[in-house]
């Protein structure tokens, strides 16, 4: 049997193109005038012009076919025209199905990457495409050609009606009676070749671990059965094309046995030879080939259709409430009791053997509060930003924003809470006004002009063109993305940014201008730092070196914790001439 939501989003598809449906079945009808009348134009012509002694006659007749089949053939090609208006918005329907659902599964805390979403986006999307194509194809074929023909039986004797149509009913009964197994056995040979995607890319991506840990063999085992199971999938599928076999010999083959055999009764009771000819046309030229192409497009494209549909939509349901367009900021409160981050005993590791990257972290952050993350490399700073945005869950411990955890969240939900900027800053192509518009889609020009004067980012909006201003991202520097991103994520409403070295390409000057607007937005910012200038302008700061982790003001940390100390000597070697330290805030 089929999924519900297959047949609910295919009639939900056809319904929704009910007028070029219409306008499919009406070139159909004409498409399928040859069909209609070729039998009965050729039993005409032999009867009454060439057997009668008047070829001028039959060739009369033979030129309305032609004229049937020139009309027969304009007709074809308006059909596809129609057929593209159908098929094409369901495509980029399922297409926008596909990429709103891996994009929610990604940013779901926890989330692993999807290797097979790929496949399904490639793969499986232009299969679901193309066989929705052949499906409509086939069935208006086989309707309009073999209706046409049991029409011209009809006008030509009755009787040969009857004899067609009995073996064309047994065909079809045996066929959609093999049907739910052929499905069964398609969807078999479509999970067999995800599973064996998985498995490979698996395999691919982590084999430095592989062959570190010795597991070479284990590993080889397990894609050789995923082979192994694909192919004896496929072999089944393909066996089941002798029930399709079947079914044509029984349906297309059989009435034209019957026909010959029952000729010479037919002459008997009075059927001329031009009606014998007729009905062996509309059998051989109309039922055959409508039937054949039905059972191929059925057995095969619509298998691979049911069941590469039914896989997309389990793999990527509908959502229980639709996701908002448009995001408000909410109304600052004067008085905040909640802090805007609170730690509790959170630890993280990558690996259930490995060392914790962070152990029994505890941070509290109140509204305003404005946090630099120092470190050496490797000690935890980008693992806690990812935490405390919601995109990996904590071994144990919590992390709650604005008093509500983190785990499990609705990724819109985290989205109106926190903003993360990574060091690979993300644009995309299109307009300048678009991308800093994405995480607040109300904003007027005047306030993306405002945010432009804040940062800094003038100068590169002149350079670019304005704001309407098209543009690449691989045309642009990493410093020049990073610019745009901080511009977006300052005008995004949610009450807390984290930025994660998203500074680390621009230089001094204009990183200090950007962390400024920060520091002056309402709401609480959180500072991954690379430079002791961006550690010297935060209220507090967090030290993580593996094995200590204090927090405090510049000072308090320059006393009393010897790992700060020395990443400050670093960075000051590294600094010509050095930093002056600032009076602190208050």
């Amino acid at each position: 049997m089929t999924h519900p939501d297959v047949r609910q989003v295919t009639w939900r598809t056809l319904l929704a193109r009910r007028r070029d449906l219409t306008r499919l079945g009406g070139w159909s009808l004409v498409e399928s005038i040859p069909a209609l009348l070729s039998g009965y134009l050729v039993a005409r012509a032999v009867d009454d012009g060439f057997l009668a002694g008047h070829p001028q006659t039959g060739l009369t007749w033979l030129g309305a076919l032609a004229i049937a089949v020139l009309i027969g053939a304009v007709a074809t090609g308006r059909t596809y025209r129609c057929l593209g208006a159908v098929v094409e918005p369901f495509r980029n329907d399922l297409t926008t199905r596909m990429v709103q659902g891996a994009l929610r599964d990604a940013t779901r805390t926890g989330a692993h990457p999807d290797n097979a979403a790929l496949a399904r986006l490639t793969h499986q999307l232009e299969i679901v495409r193309d066989t929705f194509a052949g499906l409509l194809m086939v069935t208006r074929g086989f309707l309009f050609s073999a209706g046409a023909a049991l029409l011209g039986l009809l006008a030509l004797a009755p009787i040969l009606a009857a004899l067609a149509a009995a073996p064309l009913a047994a065909g079809l009964t045996v066929f959609l009676t093999a049907l739910p197994a052929m499905i069964a056995h398609q969807r078999a040979y479509v999970r067999t070749g995800e599973h064996l995607s998985h498995s490979a890319a698996s395999a691919l991506t982590a084999h430095r671990d592989v062959l570190a840990c010795g597991a070479q063999t284990r590993v080889t085992t397990d894609v050789e059965h995923q082979v192994s199971a694909q192919a004896t999938a496929e072999r089944t599928l393909a066996r089941m094309a002798a029930i399709r076999s079947l079914s044509l010999g029984i349906g297309g083959w059989l009435p034209l046995i019957v026909l010959l055999v029952a000729t010479p009764w037919l002459v008997e009771q009075g059927l001329t030879a031009g009606a014998v000819l007729g009905a062996l046309i509309y059998i051989s030229t109309g039922l055959q080939p409508a039937l054949h192409t039905l059972l191929q497009g059925i057995g095969g494209g619509g298998l691979r259709y049911l069941v590469t549909l039914e896989n997309i939509l389990r793999t990527y349901p509908e959502p229980d409430t639709p996701c908002p367009t448009r995001s408000h900021p909410q109304p600052r409160s004067t008085s905040h009791p909640t802090p805007a981050v609170e730690i509790r005993n959170l630890t993280f590791r990558y690996g259930p053997h490995a060392r914790p990257v962070l152990e029994n972290l505890s941070l509290t952050l109140n509204h305003g509060d404005h946090l630099a993350v120092v470190g050496p490399s490797g000690t935890g700073k980008s693992t806690l930003a990812a935490l405390l945005a919601g995109l990996l869950p904590p071994q144990t411990g919590t992390v709650h924003l604005a008093g509500a955890p983190v785990t499990g969240a609705d990724p819109t939900v985290l989205a109106r809470k926190r903003v993360l900027v990574p060091q690979e800053a993300y644009v995309f192509t299109g307009r300048l006004a678009d991308n800093l518009r994405y995480l607040r889609p109300d904003a007027d020009d005047r306030t993306l002009e405002t945010a432009l004067d804040t940062l800094g980012a003038r100068p590169l909006a002149t350079r670019l063109g304005g704001l309407a201003a098209p543009i690449t991202p691989a045309l642009l520097s990493s410093g020049e993305r990073q610019l745009i991103a901080v511009v977006r994520a300052w005008l995004a409403p949610a009450p807390l940014v984290i930025l994660d070295e998203a500074t680390c390409h621009l230089d001094p000057a204009l990183e200090a201008t950007v962390e400024d607007a920060f520091a002056q937005r309402p709401g609480s910012l959180v500072v991954i730092a690379h430079r002791i200038s961006s550690a010297i302008r935060a209220h507090r700061l967090l030290v993580l070196d593996g094995t200590e982790t204090v927090a405090g003001t510049h000072e308090q940390l320059l006393e009393h914790s010897t790992s700060y100390r020395l990443l400050v000597n670093h960075w000051q070697e590294h600094t010509t001439p050095p930093l002056a330290t600032p009076t602190p805030p208050g």
